[in-house]
């Protein structure tokens, strides 16, 4: 395989026949690979793949049929990269089985530690019982802002009074939860 270098005009091409077809048809083995993977992408690197292992190859290496030759190597190319990623899905399901536990099938790796979700349930008991303890109507303009995700406008027409009773309500639940909580 040579290049033949054109001072005046666009940069040098392969004089590889094998490459040249490749550079006629690219377009076509681009649609091929897309056709059977469903991704451009992935068709744009297998493409790019395929123009490697040509411009790799023995240069001895001919064909009576190039083209035929050309879309062999790309069905290779395209079984090389399904086997590659068989083998990293191999080695991925090994790897959770020993290094993951599981229960029922599913992966329980990524589940909180059992202290710090129990240090969280009690947490969240300790704030239900503060909440509990405000006064009354500082605890519904509380539980009605914060715990039921409603506006202050909404929150204030629920309990039928003014928004700036309901900011002070929840200011004062907020300082009060605060200090009962040490946060």
């Amino acid at each position: 395989m040579s290049f033949v270098p054109d001072p005046k005009g666009p940069p040098a091409r392969p004089t590889d026949p094998l490459l040249e077809i490749y550079l006629e048809r690219r377009a076509n083995l681009v649609r091929f690979f897309a056709a059977r993977t469903g991704s451009r992408g992935i068709a744009e690197d297998l493409a790019q793949e395929l123009y490697v292992k040509l411009a790799t190859r023995d240069p001895s290496v001919t064909a009576e049929n190039p083209v035929a030759l050309i879309y062999r190597v790309a069905t290779n190319v395209m079984l090389d990269r399904a086997r590659g990623e068989a083998r990293a899905g191999a080695r991925e399901a090994a790897w959770r089985r020993v290094a993951h536990a599981s229960i029922g099938g599913e992966d329980v790796a990524e589940e909180v530690p059992a202290d710090e979700a129990a240090a969280s349930r009690q947490r969240l008991r300790q704030l239900v019982d503060a909440v509990a303890e405000l006064p009354p109507q500082m605890q519904r303009a509380f539980r009605t802002h914060k715990l039921e995700g409603r506006s202050h406008a909404e929150t204030a027409r629920i309990m039928g009074i003014s928004v700036k009773s309901v900011e002070k309500h929840i200011s004062a639940a907020l300082r009060a939860l605060t200090e009962k909580l040490g946060r």
